[in-house]
């Protein structure tokens, strides 16, 4: 019991980073026709030709092609609105590298100023004059995450970033038995492929058993099951290089509607997770 009540609390922190952001709107929807320490996420990555796709285009077959494509990017900019049951919103442009982990996010909505920065098992939040000011003059609060099973921290605000993760989300599309080709249409000006599927949570969740820890599986269900939410549609937007460049997550719960959008670009470019200097950090609730 105590370890559930871990995982839906980080949940509820994950949910509630950015607070209700009202103004906050996704940028596309799916009717859209038209000096710190550096993460490995930072390092050069040179421009690669465009592989040769696999002959299989088959739906599931596409999708295995993603999850390639996915595994040797490791990391991409994105930008992300969410709406959980309950009403809270919240959205941010960041940068997500899943291979190693480290995760950068800024708020967007306007006169937004907050910032989350994981590394390395670390998490900061603040960067701004009103964490300043509560913190006597720092800009960031430095805190680790919840404790586990096994007694040991667990990677902070993980189940934000495993909702964040573009391979997580085409592996468990994968797993789906009714993934299908919606249609060819326009993202923007870029000709895409539509891919749907549906699933619950807990078969979303067991898809990733080769991709997360048992405790981390249940942090994330605990994040996508808020509100009594079990089932979700899965929407998936791939380019020519079957690269995902949008995602959209949808859920129902008697508290109210699960709806998450996620647009990606830049894959496997050079992008900088920086933690920052520790002169300008305190450590939670001191």
């Amino acid at each position: 019991m105590a370890a559930l009540l871990r995982a839906v609390a980080a949940a509820a922190a994950a949910v509630a980073l950015f607070g209700t952001l009202a103004a906050c709107e996704p940028t596309a929807g799916p009717e859209a026709a038209a000096s710190g320490r550096r993460s490995a996420a930072a390092e050069p990555a040179l421009p690669a030709p465009p592989a040769p796709r696999p002959a299989d285009r088959s739906p599931l077959g596409v999708l295995l092609s993603a999850e390639q494509v996915l595994q040797t990017a490791g990391r991409a900019r994105l930008h992300y609105w969410s709406e959980v049951p309950g009403g809270a919103t919240d959205c941010a442009d960041g940068v997500l590298s899943w291979a190693p982990p480290a995760l950068q996010l800024t708020r967007t909505a306007p006169g937004a100023t907050g910032r989350l920065i994981v590394l390395g098992g670390v998490s900061y939040q603040g960067g701004d004059t009103a964490t300043a000011a509560r913190l006597g003059g720092r800009h960031w609060e430095r805190a680790t995450g919840p404790d586990g099973p096994d007694g040991r921290p667990q990677t902070p605000y993980a189940e934000l970033a495993d909702q964040l993760d573009p391979l997580q989300a085409v592996t468990a599309a994968a797993a789906a038995g009714d993934l299908r080709l919606v249609g060819e249409e326009l993202l923007g000006k870029v000709p895409v492929g539509h891919w749907a599927a549906t699933t619950t949570v807990a078969d979303y969740t067991a898809a990733e058993a080769d991709l997360l820890s048992p405790a981390r599986r249940d942090r994330l269900a605990a994040a996508l099951g808020g509100g009594g939410v079990t089932a979700l549609t899965l929407d998936l937007w791939l380019n020519d290089r079957d690269q995902l460049v949008q995602l959209r997550r949808t859920g129902s719960s008697p508290q109210g509607v699960l709806d998450q959008l996620i647009e990606y670009r830049d894959y496997g470019d050079q992008l900088a997770v920086l933690a920052p200097p520790e002169s300008d950090t305190r450590a939670a609730g001191r």
